[in-house]
């Protein structure tokens, strides 16, 4: 099946039991998909009338009890970020799939980019964290769809699925495991008695516990500054307190949600850092490399966000150069430079998006690289 198709399954394996979707392409096809499986194993789609409306609509399912997700590309995504910022406050499990194309405005819909990471990070207002995936196959599709799911309920936020045009509409072997050999984070659903219940109050591990509406509690969910109990509080000592957890909660947990994959990095001068479909196109290039000789490696974020940036401190410190390949003109290129703190040289290899790198301008670049390391 391809990408798309996977990612739909991915999310019905994980429980997710309501979507909410506006037509866009390249990403139709995971909800037109749920639309038909949805009678199947219970669930429920709605078309809404944009995306707003979508990305509003899987807030209150949350809350409401369900596992809920919605997709989109380019244009929604950026319509979408005043709720990714309600959902990161009001700490909403729910997971966001965008299926990357070539922008700005209408852009390309049809072909694929890898634009909008750094609006997965930063798109919405305030400081808060977040979790994203990138896959570069139909199998890991379906797989990070699950983990997107599960650590949306494990830290009650809300997580990306990053993909783009290439993956959600490249056809490969996927392998959907038995559903007893798929592991599923539940709700964390609180036991406290209704006249005891807070909201917002931070378990030992940051994260609160959560109640589904119309089952006997009171509680109030606003995206205003709040105190546990959820009630609006305009206070500095409440908003550092709240947004500390916010962004804590995340980040105190980074180096266990962060993952990346490496080939060729053992003995590696320059390390190729890609991910998505560029990934794919930059293992070529290493490959070919190093029949050539030259000791280049490879180093793909699974997870993007929180970013692998000890990963990358550590190989700073030995290899003479990270050579970045993005659909785009220049987006974790910045987080690679960051990371290396200056002892390692960062080059970008960019691409406005519309079809894929050519391998051998990679292969150049690398051959150029290898000459001055």
């Amino acid at each position: 099946m391809d990408g798309n198709h996977a990612a739909c399954e991915g999310a019905i394996a994980a429980g997710a039991d309501f979507a909410a979707g506006y037509p866009i392409t390249p990403s139709t096809e995971i909800v037109e998909r749920f639309a038909a499986r949805a009678p199947m194993v219970g669930a429920t789609f709605l078309q809404m009338e944009d995306e707003l409306a979508s990305s509003i609509a899987i807030v209150g399912a949350a809350w409401g009890g369900a596992k809920a997700f919605t997709v989109t590309s380019g244009p929604g995504f950026s319509l979408m970020m005043e709720h990714i910022g309600f959902a990161a406050m009001t700490e909403t499990p729910c997971v966001f799939v965008n299926v990357q194309r070539g922008g700005p405005s209408t852009g390309l819909p049809t072909l694929p980019a890898q634009g909008d990471m750094m609006q997965a990070r930063w798109g919405s207002h305030g400081d808060y964290e977040v979790i994203a995936f990138c896959p570069n196959s139909p199998q890991e599709s379906f797989d990070l769809m699950i983990e997107a799911f599960n650590l949306s309920e494990k830290y009650r936020t809300p997580v990306f699925l990053m993909m783009d045009e290439a993956v959600g509409h490249m056809t490969e072997k996927v392998i959907i495991p038995s559903a007893d050999e798929i592991e599923v984070f539940p709700r964390r659903a609180t036991e406290a008695a209704p006249d005891e219940y807070l909201p917002f109050k931070p378990g030992t591990d940051g994260v609160p516990e959560m109640a589904i509406a119309g089952q006997g509690y009171r509680f109030h969910v606003t995206g205003l500054t709040h105190d546990e109990r959820g009630y609006p509080s305009m206070d500095w000592r409440t908003q550092q307190e709240l947004v500390g957890r916010l962004v804590g909660k995340i980040r105190s947990h980074a180096e266990e949600i962060s993952r990346v994959e490496e080939r060729y990095v053992e003995d590696a001068e320059v390390v190729l850092v890609a991910y998505g479909i560029s990934s794919r196109v930059a293992l070529y290039a290493v490959e070919k490399s190093r029949e050539e000789k030259l000791r280049v490696g490879l180093l793909r974020p699974i997870v993007v966000w929180p970013f692998a940036e000890r990963r990358i401190h550590e190989l700073a410190e030995r290899v003479k150069a990270f050579v970045v390949v993005e659909l785009n003109y220049g987006q974790i290129v910045r987080e690679v430079e960051r990371a290396a703190a200056g002892r390692a040289r960062t080059v970008l290899i960019p691409h406005a998006g519309g079809t894929v790198h050519d391998p051998n301008a990679i292969l150049g670049v690398l051959r150029e690289v290898a000459e001055w390391v």
